[in-house]
């Protein structure tokens, strides 16, 4: 149908002409009341919204010389933190001359990362800003 017949057609109706899908070839529009169409519009897209799945980030502190004691129990949290679906940044933090031992923390991060192979990936490699060095791990997809 032509673009003007489809017009004179939604005037009669007392409607509107509304595009639906302008990237088809011919474009394909409906004759529906705009404001009603707004309407649904915007529920659809507030629903699509509120059933999306919403990502953490929850932070593990290390220092240097973390205890192996103290590494497993921060360990077991980032596992669960994994599997409930959050992201896990690990981070060690250097205070004052600590900053020497920068290999120490870094051997400490791949340790942690590897210990979470099978829950988590590594989305970035241990980085050093500042006075931190930073790991960020994402969770598996469920299968």
């Amino acid at each position: 149908m032509t673009r003007e017949d489809a017009l004179r057609l939604a005037e009669q109706m007392g409607l509107d002409l509304v595009e639906i899908s302008p990237d088809a070839n011919p474009p394909v529009c409906k004759i529906v009341d705009y404001s009603k169409f707004l309407y649904q519009l915007k529920k659809k897209l507030k629903e699509q919204k509120a059933n999306s799945v919403k990502t953490q980030v929850k932070e593990i502190r290390f220092g240097p010389q973390t205890d192996d004691h103290d590494f497993e129990f921060k360990l077991n949290h980032a596992k669960k933190f994994l599997q409930d679906g959050d992201k896990v940044r690990a981070y060690v933090f250097f205070k004052g001359r600590q900053i020497l031992f920068k290999e120490q923390g870094e051997i400490l991060l791949l340790k942690f990362a590897t210990q979470l192979e099978e829950f988590g990936k590594v989305d970035q490699m241990p980085v050093l800003e500042g006075k931190k060095m930073i790991i960020l791990m994402s969770p598996l997809k469920k299968k």
